[in-house]
């Protein structure tokens, strides 16, 4: 017979396992925005109870990644205009800080060391879907250009020496929600060299440069985003 102690962990772990398996059907575009999620569905499918898989979704819910709407249950969150142009100006405020400490205290390995993240990241880009006809090649392709460019975002941060600052970034989910606009809504393709550009005007030395430049780059797209959204919305309304 388990003790309570033992219980409780096996819960723990199950409402672990439960929220890393959703976050991953929705960042792969399994679960689109508008999707409806079934709680007792989705606890037989990963075979545990619905306790677990109830505190992995009020921990998406509390993240912006699912509501739970009264006659219309839980689904995956197609955000409006106004939570799209909100996310933008908390990333854009965290990144640009990020940049600018960036400019500052990065040491010259630290920049050696995104300067061939940003590479790579371009290269990824620039490489394009390895197989438009195949959807899981196609899915595959995007989860791991997003896997690397929240990376990339992500190391900027850690490279500043602010635990407060990556902690925020993290908090906000600023990466996760990107990678979920982009997953859903396309935005156009990026410039030539974008991440390589990015890093060498943080890499200046220059504080003022390094901001503009992660400015012009957290602003990138937004627009087109919008408008994708709006076709989006027109199209899951009338058949999700």
């Amino acid at each position: 017979m388990s003790t309570p102690s033992a219980a409780v962990g096996s819960r723990v772990s199950q409402f672990e396992h439960a929220y890393e398996v959703i976050l991953d059907q929705i960042l792969r575009g399994r679960l689109p925005p508008g999707s409806a999620i079934s709680r007792r569905g989705l606890a037989g499918t990963l075979n545990m109870g619905v306790r677990p898989v109830t505190e992995a979704l009020q921990r998406l819910e509390s993240e912006g990644l699912i509501e739970s709407l009264p006659r219309v249950g839980t689904r995956v969150r197609l955000p409006s205009e106004q939570d799209i142009r909100g996310h933008y100006i908390v990333r854009e405020a965290l990144e640009s800080q990020s940049a600018r400490l960036f400019a500052e205290k990065s040491s010259n390995r630290e920049r050696e060391e995104l300067a061939a993240m940003a590479r790579r990241l371009d290269a990824l880009y620039d490489a394009g879907e390895p197989d438009l006809s195949n959807a899981e090649s196609s899915e595959n392709y995007w989860f791991e250009v997003h896997t690397m460019h929240s990376q990339f975002h992500m190391r900027i941060a850690e490279c500043t020496g602010c635990q407060a600052l990556c902690a925020a970034i993290r908090r906000n989910q600023i990466l996760v929600l990107n990678w979920l606009y982009d997953n859903t809504f396309q935005p156009q393709p990026n410039p030539g060299y974008w991440h390589s550009k990015l890093i060498e005007a943080l890499s200046s030395g220059s504080v003022d440069v390094a901001d503009r430049a992660m400015r012009e780059h957290t602003r990138y797209g937004i627009e087109e985003v919008l408008r994708r959204r709006e076709k989006y919305s027109n199209w899951s309304n009338g058949y999700l």
